[in-house]
């Protein structure tokens, strides 16, 4: 099939160009590069609940760091004025006028639960946040030295089996104990042992994936185990450590919590301050108040004296059903124990 060529009004130079044949040039990928944190992200924003609990988060965050800063939060403002304290939401903005600071009522002294639960997640957060990064950052590193190397491997386990015996709650415990309840004395007591576990853990995941044939195929061309834990293996394990990370710091907030419920947490407003300090005025799920034999407790407009001999005037009923069935109960078993007796 003949062209014809002189309708375009070119010569031979400008119609036809010589193209240089690259093997260099037809080996290269013209495709977008690709990046695991962009694919990573992609797919994550792809999911509107993860953006609603994302954004949730970070009002959580803002609220436990910045409100904070432009509040005046004194917690024994009010504490002369009996009739402000342990109040419901309803009764204090009944009583004190709506305002964002008693929509959660107020406490033993008057104070406003709202700030109350802001200033105490301030150092819950900050040392639960603190705690996870010394842990995870050490975990790490130990697990993937652990997972590579058979001669650490060896040592550790018999570290692991000694140390991971002890219940981590007592061992918590006890250096609180020896040392003064302060924040980086809850630091080192949860990171002193802690970071053992998630060492271990990692150690596994690198043992699962260290012999596989890419890997072993790294090995063979020379390439670097430093290389290959961070190309091959760390992307691959981004997924757990993040898991790890979403599990630790709820976790060590409430070991704080727990301690501090207990009497032998932080001195400062703590989230488990905030409840120890709240023991007293808490209700049930049945609506019933358990108050201790032999003590007496302000309760709203009276107060209730409880005794040894009749401990079922420690159960108030509240004119309901449950309430009369308790004390009834709490009765016939006292009569009932004192006859064995």
């Amino acid at each position: 099939m003949n062209y014809d060529l002189d309708k375009f009004g070119l010569s031979e130079e400008e119609l036809f160009s010589p193209v240089d044949n690259s093997s260099l040039e037809s080996e290269k990928i013209t495709a977008p590069r690709y990046s695991y944190w962009h694919s990573v992200f992609r797919v994550f924003f792809k999911k509107k609940i993860n953006i609603a609990v994302l954004c949730l988060l970070g009002v959580i965050l803002l609220m436990t760091y910045v409100y904070p800063l432009f509040v005046e939060y004194d917690r024994f403002a009010n504490l002369m004025n009996g009739a402000t304290k342990h109040l419901s939401p309803s009764k204090a903005l009944q009583q004190l006028g709506f305002n964002i600071h008693w929509i959660l009522g107020s406490g033993a002294s008057g104070q406003s639960t709202f700030d109350a639960v802001w200033f105490g997640s301030r150092i819950s957060v900050s040392l639960a946040f603190i705690c996870a990064l010394i842990n995870l950052s050490i975990g790490v590193i130990v697990g993937s030295v652990w997972g590579f190397s058979k001669k650490v491997d060896v040592f550790m386990m018999e570290v692991y089996n000694i140390v991971g015996n002890i219940p981590y709650v007592l061992l918590i415990s006890v250096l609180v104990l020896i040392f003064s309840p302060s924040f980086w004395t809850m630091v080192f007591a949860l990171t002193v042992t802690g970071w053992l576990a998630i060492a271990y853990f990692i150690r596994t995941q690198v043992v699962i994936i260290r012999d596989r044939e890419y890997n072993l195929a790294s090995k063979c061309l020379g390439t670097s185990i430093f290389r290959i834990a961070m190309k091959n293996i760390l992307p691959f394990m981004t997924s757990v450590i993040v898991t790890l990370a979403a599990t630790e710091i709820p976790s060590y907030i409430s070991y704080e919590v727990f301690l501090a419920y207990i009497g032998m947490g932080l001195s400062d407003m703590s989230l488990g301050r905030l409840i120890y300090e709240a023991e007293g005025a808490m209700l049930t799920p049945m609506g019933i108040r358990v108050l201790e034999p032999g003590c007496c407790r302000f309760n709203h407009h009276r107060s209730i004296i409880c005794s040894w001999t009749e401990p079922w005037r420690c159960v108030r009923p509240e004119n309901t059903y449950v309430g009369r069935k308790a004390a009834w109960k709490i009765k016939k078993y006292y009569y009932r124990l004192r006859t064995y007796r």
